[in-house]
């Protein structure tokens, strides 16, 4: 019986230290993945970034007509006539 209870215990501490490995695995894998993940998302920004600036490079050009770039182009100058009010208030 004492025999029994012994194989039990070291079958289970077996168990233990496999599932703690697969564990450590699994949060390296994740903290990789989350790495790639964030290293992508800062690519799309960077993406993102390069086709405003083509779109509004091609609408001062006159490429062809974008309706994205317009409104892009629209933004900027509200914002810069808001900058204009705003230092004429000051």
């Amino acid at each position: 019986m004492l025999d029994g209870v012994r194989h039990s215990i070291e079958e289970l501490i077996a168990l233990y230290e496999a599932e703690k490995a697969e564990n450590t695995r699994l949060r390296e894998e994740l903290r990789q993945s989350r790495e790639a993940g964030a290293a992508l998302k800062e690519q799309i920004d960077e993406l993102e970034s390069e086709i405003d600036t083509r779109n509004l490079k091609d609408a001062f050009n006159g490429g062809n007509y974008n309706p994205e770039a317009k409104k892009k182009i629209e933004s900027l100058i509200k914002g810069i006539d808001k900058c204009i009010s705003l230092l004429e208030e000051a």
